[in-house]
């Protein structure tokens, strides 16, 4: 960041900084105003994740937006919230942005504006964005942003993000606003407590100047729901209920879709490939073999997932949008409590069942390195989306239609192991980790917008793709070169996978996994390359079998059930279970150990990874032994 110093006029808009407290539309705002132009990284120096994006301001004028973590105060509790403290109120520092724009909630003005008092004190250019006007009408209130900007001292706009109304008046304000000298600060009141008493007399001022009762109240219904979803027993059957229906409508939808799909890289792409390289002169040698078996039988095998994954991760976004997701929170609060953590370390383990990296990177919201350490360690056993590809497909061949039960059973056999893993660290480790009660402003419940709901999807989407056509194309080329090696017969790129270094590898350790049911070389081999990355346990699935027919996802499941088939002795339900189980809480990808490393270090993360194996043998070998009595 470019830094303006003080009273000066910028010649031009740079860098402008979003912030605000938790759960008042900053996200949703960063996301409206940037659109596909955001990016993700750590701030330099630091470990803690921002978003930057490019705003179009409009009359061909542009600035970066940064989107910081959310603070209710510049008094930080954690390693993000310093981050942002350290931007904004530092005029001195060299990262200090031009103009730092402020979202605070319409509905609960009194407990936003206490940063925005804060910064009034220091001598920075300010504009505060009032969200969530809806929300503030439902409940009987309206906000006047020109009489609560003549008492703040700095612009006012009102604007609702998920709607997109107000974005171009706030462009207008920051425009303008970016050209002004900076404005004088409050002076602040000399000692700690009469200041905070002089904000909160201020603040409650400008309440007061700011807003006016409408007469509209509106039967505040979701206090209704809310006693329902927040009670102590009800409330979390509510929450496995719906999970299940996301998991059984995601299987129901999902897997017609990935027949076509499989059908697609199995006839169209391979054939036009090596009809292609037949032109080429290359027909039937092992460039064929790399591209036709290599990349597409194991990718496109991959890819045929990704109606799977656009669903679920759509209908997880309006689950978030409405406002629900936020409710799981308060209902672990007091699981979270027995295992030494804040009610918010479960944000983190919710992030990572979509991808275990972003939720370490998120763990930095916690207050104290303990409560770090002991969250980073727990959040591989929460089943991650690469995960869920491979319980779809093992759900989908073995339990038929009830493979969405099956995942389901997996997710809560996944929340289940993070308690008792969470209780046996802290009894092993820390046995007095400070109880922290949870504080947290619960969003209101709004009917989801196609928007949003379609753009976090995509986010979520695109970070998958993005991981298949990066490291699992890799993995598959590695793969398929392991293959294509000859150990007992044939030449290279010429060689039956059964008698490649491929399967001489995998049948060394093999026996390990007999105890568990699923001793095959071929089960075995895929879940070391599994270790690269989860969905890799699919893409060398189908380059180990579906051979002649890359991409075919029917052909494939009849070879995968003649596998736990027979290494079960007849037990391929139990088996098959024992195989999910271990898959949920072995070590997780290298990513995910990187992501650690950088978070805990090295030592940290290979105690994890002896846990994790441990555990995964463990359980699985248990699964087994007494599923064979019963299946």
């Amino acid at each position: 960041m470019s830094r303006s110093s003080q009273g000066r006029r910028p010649a031009t808009l740079p860098v402008m900084c979003l912030v605000g407290p938790p759960n008042v539309g900053k996200s949703t705002l960063f996301n409206a105003l940037t659109g596909a132009r955001a990016t993700m990284g750590n701030w330099p120096g630091t470990t803690v994740e921002v978003a930057r994006g490019t705003w179009r301001l409009g009359d061909g004028a542009s600035a970066t937006l940064v989107d910081l973590p959310g603070a209710y105060s510049l008094d930080a509790a954690s390693p993000d919230e310093q981050l942002t403290a350290e931007l904004v109120a530092d005029p001195d520092s060299d990262d200090a942005p031009d103009l730092t724009i402020v979202a605070v909630d319409a509905a609960h003005l009194s407990r936003s504006l206490y940063l925005v008092a804060q910064l009034r004190e220091l001598p920075r250019r300010l504009v505060v964005a009032v969200t969530m006007p809806d929300v503030a009408h439902r409940r009987g209130l309206a906000v006047r942003p020109a009489a609560l900007a003549g008492h703040l001292g700095v612009p006012v706009v009102e604007i609702d993000p998920r709607h997109r109304t107000g974005l171009a008046e706030l462009a207008q304000t920051v425009t303008a606003a970016a050209a002004d000298p900076v404005p004088p600060a409050r002076t602040p009141v000399a000692g700690i407590a009469e200041a905070d008493d002089e904000r909160f007399a201020w603040i409650a001022a400008a309440v007061a100047a700011g807003t006016a009762s409408d007469g509209q109240v509106q039967t505040r219904w979701s206090d209704r729901v809310d006693r329902v979803v927040l009670a102590p027993v009800l409330g979390p059957l509510v929450f496995l209920a719906v999970m299940w229906g996301v998991f059984q409508l995601t299987t129901a939808v999902a897997v017609p879709l990935q027949d076509l799909l499989g059908d697609f890289f199995a006839g169209p792409v391979s054939q036009g490939v090596a009809w292609g390289l037949g032109g080429l002169g290359l027909g039937g040698t092992w460039v064929q073999g790399l591209l036709v078996d290599g990349v597409i039988g194991g990718v496109g095998m991959l890819l045929s997932f990704t109606p799977l994954l656009a669903i679920m991760f759509a209908l997880l976004a309006l689950l978030e949008d409405s406002g629900y997701l936020a409710r799981a929170a308060v209902l672990t609060d007091r699981v979270m409590g027995l295992l030494g953590l804040p009610g918010r370390a479960f944000l983190p383990l919710v992030v990572g069942f979509g991808c275990n990296v972003p939720a370490i990177a998120a763990t930095r919201t916690l207050a104290t390195p303990r409560q770090r350490l002991v969250t980073v360690m727990l959040i591989p056993f929460t089943a991650c989306s690469a995960r869920l590809t491979v319980f779809v497909m093992l759900g989908t061949v073995f339990f038929g239609r009830w493979a969405g039960t099956a995942v389901f059973v997996m997710y809560v056999a996944s929340i289940i192991l993070v308690v008792v893993a969470g209780l046996v660290w802290r009894s092993a480790l820390w046995r007095t980790l400070p109880d922290e009660p949870l504080v947290i402003d619960l969003p209101p419940y709004q009917v989801p917008t196609l928007r949003l709901t379609g753009a976090v999807a995509w986010t979520r989407l695109r970070g998958f793709l993005q991981t298949a056509s990066g490291i699992i194309v890799a993995a598959v080329i590695l793969v398929w070169l392991v293959q294509a090696i000859p150990v007992t017969g044939g030449t290279f790129g010429h060689v039956e996978v059964e008698d490649s270094l491929y399967a001489w590898l995998a049948r060394g350790v093999a026996p390990l996994f007999a105890p568990a049911g699923f001793g095959s070389w071929q089960t075995v081999s895929a879940l070391v390359v599994g270790f690269v990355a989860k969905e890799a346990v699919i893409s060398s699935w189908g380059q180990t079998y579906a051979i002649d027919n890359p991409g075919n996802i029917a052909a494939l499941g009849d070879h995968i059930q003649a596998a736990f088939a027979a290494s079960s002795g007849g037990h391929p339900l139990a088996a098959v279970a024992a195989f999910m189980v271990y898959l949920l809480a072995y070590t997780p990808c290298v990513a995910t150990l990187a992501a650690q490393s950088r978070e805990i270090g090295w030592r940290w993360t290979g105690v994890g990874i002896l846990v994790q194996l441990a555990t995964a043998s463990a359980m699985a070998i248990l699964v087994f032994q007494v599923g064979r009595l019963i299946v």
